[in-house]
């Protein structure tokens, strides 16, 4: 059966062209994702990016591209955090908050115009930061001028080519350009994975790597679920005469995702979990009492127990914290009573908020442990197992992401075979 959705796919020329389009920015992308940046110590780079949380999370989003050190090594970072701060920023300034939720499409497209202006200073910054930290490890040799050229390659040849990259595909292509590329950079470690395991291949340990596989493909169909579970509350409309015309009369769904957060969250946490230990490995090295105490806190966050509740804390957190920040029961109450719509049994107007208040947060608590247990399932499962390979395949950030894409994928070439067949009929 899935053969022959394949077949179907590729027969139908623009869903075709469409693929085609994609897979071609994305050779484009990985590409460039291992075109070096002159004067760097490529062996040492990739020790640094081992032993440290921060440049493995930022490598990870990058599809190896800060391993290699190439000129799109700060990846689509910039511009994640650009959005995510203008989204925070919603609840300070009521403009803002009005362009992004209440203007409709125009609105959106301002709000992400300002998101492009916003990456600039933001790409910089973390471009001059990442060369400073990287001369001061000596991985890159402090040639006059080299800091400014290798900045400016690194936003104007990096960050900003592959935004524009990603738009090309949400324009033209299928699915969320940005996204996408994320995904990309994701599963393009599977190789090297595939190989490290055929290495490192112990017959004693079979049984465990059963036990990995088996428990990766329980999380990711759990992750599935719960990105595909909605709770539907039912709404009705009322009839209403216009002229000749009846209108209305008719009963739907307003659908709460149970993870209407998406990967967020985990982004949030693991940032604030990761400063404690850059501060501790910047000031670990100085005497007195600031250097005694910076190394007490790396050793306190260090610990594998104390590391995972925290983590498991902030991201339930931040699951609450950012659906407040983007779903707001008020506006919807508001909306459903100017169409006129109801709730059965709930009256319009402040008691349907409040009873969206009351669903909403019963059902987000679900996600947000779960969301939660998926954030530390990948050092639980390789302390269970000892299988180091394939961490995508068992939660974190990773799986989500891939997840979310492959699923996203899914639905809008379904909805466009379904669309061709109606034409057809």
């Amino acid at each position: 059966m899935w053969f022959q959705k394949v077949i179907q796919i590729f027969r139908i020329k623009e869903l075709r062209d469409k693929i085609l389009f994609v897979l071609g920015i994305l050779v484009i992308f990985r590409l460039m994702a291992h075109i070096p940046v002159s004067g760097i110590d490529v062996e040492k780079m990739k020790s640094l990016a081992e032993g440290n949380q921060a440049f493995g999370l930022l490598n990870l989003f990058s599809g190896g591209a800060l391993d290699n050190l190439s000129i799109v090594m700060m990846g689509l970072g910039p511009y994640i955090t650009a959005v995510i701060i203008l989204q925070l920023l919603t609840m300070i300034f009521p403009q803002l908050e009005k362009l992004y939720k209440e203007e409709g499409e125009s609105g959106r497209q301002k709000f992400n115009q300002y998101g492009r202006m916003a990456t600039i200073p933001l790409a910089i910054l973390q471009a001059y930061t990442m060369i400073s930290l990287l001369q001061r490890q000596q991985i890159v040799e402090p040639l006059p001028g080299f800091m400014l050229v290798t900045a400016l390659i690194m936003v104007t040849a990096g960050t900003m080519l592959l935004m524009w990259l990603g738009e090309l595909i949400t324009e033209k292509g299928i699915g969320n350009g940005v996204s996408v590329l994320i995904f990309a950079g994701i599963i393009s470690d599977f190789p090297n994975n595939l190989r490290q395991l055929l290495f490192t291949w112990d017959p004693a340990k079979i049984p465990a790597y059963i036990l990995f596989f088996a428990m990766a493909i329980a999380i990711i169909a759990g992750v599935v679920l719960i990105n595909e579970g909605r709770r539907n509350i039912p709404v009705s409309y009322a009839k209403r005469v216009r002229g000749m015309k009846m209108y209305g009369g008719v009963s739907t769904f307003l659908p709460l995702n149970i993870n209407p957060a998406g990967v967020i969250p985990i982004i949030f946490a693991l940032s604030i979990m990761l400063f404690p230990t850059m501060v501790a490995g910047f000031l670990g090295g100085a005497g007195g009492v600031i250097g005694s105490f910076a190394r007490e806190m790396g050793y306190f966050f260090q610990n594998p127990w104390v590391n995972g509740i925290f983590y498991f804390i902030l991201v339930v957190l931040f699951t609450f914290f950012y659906t407040a920040v983007t779903f707001d029961p008020k506006s919807v109450s508001s909306n459903l009573q100017k169409m006129g719509g109801f709730i059965p049994g709930i009256r319009p107007g402040e008691s349907t908020s409040k009873f969206l208040y009351y669903v909403l947060n019963r059902v987000l608590l679900i996600g947000a442990v779960f969301l939660g247990l998926i954030a530390i399932m990948p050092s639980v499962i390789q302390g269970v197992t000892g299988v180091g390979v394939f961490q995508f395949l068992i939660g974190g950030t990773a799986l989500l992401i891939v997840v979310s894409v492959v699923l996203d994928i899914m639905r809008q070439i379904k909805s466009q075979l379904e669309m061709r067949e109606y034409e057809t009929f």
